[in-house]
């Protein structure tokens, strides 16, 4: 592995005699060194251009259909994740205590980031027009993308920053993760 990014270093530095410039930045990545090249692939524009449109798109839908929708933009491991996040403590059947969804879904997802007790995406509960106002990929490993994004509704004056860790499976994309913070009130 060493040997192989030593000699992509080389190739680059190589090729800085033609007129073109390559640009790299070197990211630790937990103990090991990952080099980003400026440049995105076509799968990661088409990942964000299909995150955009159906993040929007779930916002002016009919809340009837919510959870369907949901459905639709989620792998099946995340949407029952998600749930199960959602209705920890409610008095619905099948919820969780709030230590019973840590221990379920421990190894498999960051429970801190889960947005217990929030709704998919958002950590509002009200909203008016939710708008993609940063898509920023972070990380592409093999089918796997991660991007940062701010969803802002301007009306209640609410910034909602999250980490989407995006799948491509059979020719199309699904959302794999959601890391939520506490939203920005401006």
């Amino acid at each position: 592995m060493k040997r192989t990014i030593i000699a992509s270093l080389f190739m680059i530095i190589a090729c800085k005699e033609e007129k073109k410039e390559t640009k790299t930045t070197v990211e630790p990545l937990q103990s090991k060194e990952k080099i980003v090249l400026n440049t995105t692939s076509n799968t990661s524009e088409e990942a964000k251009k299909w995150l955009e449109k159906n993040i929007e798109k779930y916002f002016k839908d009919d809340l009837g259909s919510e959870g369907e929708n949901m459905k639709k933009m989620t792998t099946k491991e995340y949407f029952d994740y998600k749930t199960d996040a959602m209705n920890v403590d409610l008095d619905v059947d099948g919820s969780l205590t709030e230590q019973e969804f840590r221990d379920k879904w421990k190894g498999k997802f960051d429970t801190n980031k889960a947005g217990i007790g929030v709704g998919f995406l958002i950590t509002g509960q009200d909203w008016y027009e939710v708008k993609v106002t940063k898509c920023q990929l972070i990380s592409e490993e093999g089918n796997n993308l991660l991007f940062n994004v701010i969803l802002t509704d301007q009306k209640v004056k609410a910034e909602y920053p999250v980490k989407i860790k995006v799948i491509k499976e059979n020719g199309s994309f699904l959302i794999a993760d959601v890391l939520q913070e506490e939203p920005k009130l401006n």
